[in-house]
């Protein structure tokens, strides 16, 4: 299991459309399971990346650290990538 920890860079946190852009991203991976759970969460809380309400019902805010984790051929660059997605403000406009 690789796991990725991300600072939320989003003045809005993970809410309506920086959820929506971050779950299309992660759904890109089909081949993989990517979860994401509030740091400190149990990781059998976790919830699916690439699911917008999965990701609106974590209530991630700016600047909350989030746990991503998957596992498989392609994990390490996948979560190299989300993470820098979340931790990179793409404006809410």
């Amino acid at each position: 299991m690789i796991e990725r920890i991300a600072t939320i860079a989003s003045p809005v946190g993970l809410h309506a459309r920086p959820a929506a852009t971050f779950a299309e991203a992660a759904a890109k991976y089909d081949t993989l399971e990517i979860t994401i759970a509030a740091e400190g969460e149990p990781e059998e809380d976790a919830r699916d990346a690439s699911s917008i309400l999965s990701l609106m019902s974590l209530g991630a805010s700016h600047g909350d650290k989030v746990v991503l984790r998957s596992e498989g051929q392609g994990a390490e660059v996948a979560l190299n990538q989300l993470a820098q997605l979340l931790e990179t403000d793409h404006g809410a406009h």
